[in-house]
């Protein structure tokens, strides 16, 4: 439909770090994941939660493009290995990074970034050498036309990118599991998720901590806070938004003249051989550098969050579940998402049609625990640290607009 959107895609980022916010406020004050808060609410959120993190991400579309982006970049399209021998390989480097090292966050964080160098740099090689002036204004307009939707964009389409326009679904509970591994705030006392495979564990209490609300600890909490909003404005917020804009200004210079909007697996090709037409060869080969790395991270960190997000739902919950460790689970969990999703694989679903289904029930989540940390928040934190009126009707916002979707699309499939 073209860059005439692009204030949606700006939209749905500014809305998510809101919410990340507030989840990051609650596992810095205490320590625990917001899933434990949840289930202080009431204890029927640990299996909703759990049922709705395995529903919302289990479909490979995320593997099965990653995989073929890796084909194409190494091989050629018509190079040796079906598209689900490819998508094994990359379940297999998720596998080393995830079960390698002792301490699984360590090497996490360093395969992210990375991939995350790779991709800015390679989007902004592109835009500046594809990107007429023309394309930098329709983008532009497209960023200041708040609130225009193009005739015929169907509404589940549209649910889809403005969830996806950030993390999306459970993906950004994922946060919170990110900061105890960072040591930041009351995160400092809860352990570490080491690899039961290289024979450590660490005791896994699910209870979290209150600290004592006097001036000192409220000055500390502010510090720690203040820092972790400047994390997410600078590496959540702007690197999203200005990350997203270079895609949109690729696609509007090398797919829109043409008329062609990918689909199947030429999510991550199409565009690459145009922009070898565009560019030489390094054009090719740069764009299927970002498209694998693009896709890759987000496998790579669905895998993991998921890992941590039903190992923590099921540790937590489960008084039998504590004899093994939290690593064990999150060990056992990954592994069995990997099998899951190579055995997925092997089924020729459209990862279109997987994309949006994900992330149609990733928004429906969304509607759920958004009003939830609301009341979360104001309910189970100290004063002094509860969030004030701004961020409230943020996240009231935000509420708002997923609920408000979710009904609609629900509404649409009755």
């Amino acid at each position: 439909f073209g860059p005439s959107m692009t204030w949606a895609a700006i939209v749905g980022v500014f809305l998510q770090l809101w919410v990340n916010f507030e989840i990051g406020r609650y596992t810095i004050a205490t320590g625990e994941s917001v899933y434990s808060g949840f289930s202080r609410i009431a204890r029927f959120f640990g299996p909703f939660f759990l049922c709705m993190v395995i529903a919302t991400t289990i479909l490979p579309g995320w593997a099965t493009v990653s995989g073929y982006s890796l084909k194409v970049l190494l091989v050629g399209a018509d190079g040796w290995g079906a598209p689900w021998i490819w998508t094994w390989i990359t379940f297999g480097l998720i596998a080393a990074c995830l079960l390698g090292p002792k301490y699984v966050y360590a090497l996490f964080e360093k395969v992210e970034s990375l991939l995350v160098v790779v991709i800015t740099l390679g989007l902004i090689a592109i835009a500046a050498r594809v990107a007429s002036a023309d394309v930098w204004r329709s983008v532009g307009a497209g960023a200041l036309a708040f609130g225009h939707i193009e005739p015929g964009v169907p509404a589940s389409d549209l649910f889809a990118a403005l969830v996806f326009a950030g993390i999306g679904g459970t993906g950004n509970i994922f946060l919170c599991f990110y900061l105890k591994d960072k040591r930041i705030g009351m995160g400092a006392l809860a352990p570490h998720v080491f690899n039961p495979l290289r024979g450590r564990s660490e005791a896994a209490p699910c209870a979290g901590y209150i600290f004592e609300p006097d001036a000192k600890n409220l000055g500390r909490w502010r510090a720690w806070f203040n820092h972790f909003r400047t994390e997410q404005v600078l590496l959540f917020w702007l690197c999203n938004t200005f990350t997203i804009i270079l895609f949109i200004v690729g696609a509007a210079a090398a797919l829109r003249p043409r008329g062609l909007v990918p689909d199947g697996f030429a999510l991550a090709t199409t565009q690459a051989g145009i922009l070898a037409e565009m560019m030489g060869k390094a054009g090719e080969v740069v764009f299927l550098l970002v498209a694998f790395a693009s896709l890759f991270s987000t496998q790579l960190g669905i895998i993991d969050g998921n890992a941590r997000s039903l190992s923590d739902i099921v540790h937590c919950s489960n008084p039998r579940a504590q004899k093994k460790s939290l690593g064990w689970w999150y060990a056992v969990i990954a592994v069995g998402w990997i099998g899951v999703g190579a055995v997925l694989s092997l089924f020729r679903f459209s990862p279109w049609w997987m994309f949006v289904t994900s992330s149609c029930l990733g928004g429906v989540v969304m509607a759920v625990y958004c009003p939830l940390l609301i009341f979360l928040n104001h309910r189970y934190l100290p004063k002094g640290v509860r969030p004030g009126l701004v961020h409230t009707a943020m996240l009231a916002l935000a509420s708002v607009v997923y609920v408000t979707f979710a009904v609609f699309v629900i509404a649409k499939l009755v």
